[in-house]
């Protein structure tokens, strides 16, 4: 069965807030401006007739979709301000580049300041929680199979490259080859409680998956025995 929710285009509008009493900005929270959920149409059967006594040999082909993760994809655009508490501004900047990273987790109560990259532990919690089995293809041990990915900063902690679990999504309907270089890159990061965040580092309005412009692709883990969609949070941060 395709998941409803499987496949979601958004815009996200983002206000970044230099506040007066902080030296340094973390993820802040995001407002959806707009979203469009699709999924692919179900392919007709094929038909085959063979007149009895025969012995027919087959080579059958089909694309499933994978109700075990949902994506997302989008833009993002915004404010970079400096304002008090009350959340009036002194100043104003537009935002004329994406440079950051969009941030999507399961729990709305992040604790960035023990952000690092996500532990085995965290994974494996994660897999339990979303009943999949870890040793499947399409697990999250088994899809994040890779370290390799261009390093950032969270507020002041920095993730140095190559050092999470990470994957890179296609652009142009095929894979990319792996390297610090690649767009679209999405990194499994996870907090001193075992919250696992996925993170997607941002592009300036690049080709896509589909040829189309993006400044972000990713994909989120979902629990294909559950007749309740997961919840997800989206957080982001301009650099």
């Amino acid at each position: 069965m395709v998941s409803k929710n499987s496949f979601l285009i958004f815009s996200v509008l983002l206000i970044i807030v230099g506040s007066l009493s902080l030296s340094f900005a973390l993820p802040t929270g995001v407002e959806i401006t707009f979203n469009q959920t699709e999924t692919p149409s179900v392919t007709s059967s094929s038909q085959l007739t063979t007149a009895g006594g025969s012995f027919t040999t087959l080579v059958l082909n089909s694309t499933f979709q994978n109700p075990r993760w949902k994506a997302y994809v989008g833009n993002i655009s915004g404010v970079l301000t400096l304002s008090d508490s009350s959340g009036s501004s002194i100043y104003d900047w537009g935002l004329a580049a994406a440079s950051g990273q969009v941030y999507v987790s399961r729990n709305d109560t992040v604790d960035w300041s023990t952000i690092s990259c996500a532990s085995e532990s965290a994974i494996l919690a994660e897999e339990s929680f979303l009943n999949k089995v870890s040793s499947n293809v399409d697990s999250i041990n088994n899809t994040f199979n890779n370290t390799v990915h261009r390093g950032f900063f969270i507020g002041t902690t920095e993730i140095v490259s190559s050092t999470c679990r990470s994957i890179v999504t296609n652009v142009n309907d095929a894979g990319q080859a792996i390297s610090e270089t690649s767009v679209f890159q999405e990194v499994l990061l996870g907090d001193a409680f075992n919250n696992l965040v996925y993170t997607a580092l941002l592009e300036d309005s690049v080709v896509g998956y589909d040829g189309s412009f993006y400044d972000f692709q990713m994909i989120v883990p979902e629990d294909s025995t559950s007749p309740t969609p997961t919840t997800y949070y989206f957080y982001a941060e301009i650099n």
